[in-house]
C-alpha cells in the first residue's frame, strides 16, 4: 500500500441522504445535489452522482499528471490536452465494482510519444495509484 511521506492537502466532503441527498465540502466550495440515475433504479433528477464526481476528479487529476510528464520530458502538444473519464458501475459476486476508461488527447504528438506520456502519467497520478489493482482502468490515446 502506498503511503505519502506527508500530507500536502486534505479535502473533506460530507454526504447526507445517500444517493438522493447532498454532498458539501467543509470549506463551502463544493455543494451538490445527488440523484440516483434511472439506470440504477432511481428517479433520475437534476443532481449529479458519485460516479460523475469520481470521473471529474480522476480526469482532472490525470490531466495534471499528463501535463507534468510532458513538461518534464520537454514535450509540447500543439493545443491544450484533454482527458475524458468514463466510469462504469455494475454488479459483482458481492456488491458492485467500477470500471474506468481514460481517453487522452494530446494534439500534435505522434501516437507513440503520446502513449509514453500517458503511461508516465498513469504511474504518477494519485487516482491511478489508488485504483491500481482494484479497478480495471483502460487508457485510450486519441
Amino acid at each position: 500500500m502506498l503511503q505519502p511521506d506527508k500530507i500536502l492537502y486534505e479535502a473533506e466532503v460530507t454526504a447526507t441522504g445517500g444517493r438522493d441527498g447532498k454532498a458539501a465540502s467543509d470549506d463551502g466550495l463544493l455543494s451538490v445535489s445527488l440523484s440516483l440515475p434511472k439506470s440504477l433504479g432511481g428517479p433520475g433528477g437534476p443532481g449529479t452522482n458519485p460516479e460523475q464526481l469520481f470521473a471529474a476528479g480522476y480526469a482532472a487529476c490525470f490531466l495534471g499528471a499528463v501535463k507534468l510528464v510532458a513538461r518534464t520530458r520537454k514535450i509540447t502538444p500543439s493545443a491544450e490536452p484533454t482527458v475524458a473519464a468514463k466510469v462504469g458501475m455494475g454488479p459483482v459476486a458481492v456488491g458492485y465494482a467500477l470500471t474506468v476508461e481514460l481517453k487522452v488527447l494530446l494534439p500534435g504528438l505522434e501516437k507513440s510519444v503520446a502513449e509514453e506520456v500517458v503511461a508516465g502519467a498513469h504511474e504518477r497520478c494519485p487516482y491511478s495509484n489508488a485504483t491500481r489493482g482494484n479497478i480495471d482502468v483502460k487508457l485510450t490515446v486519441l
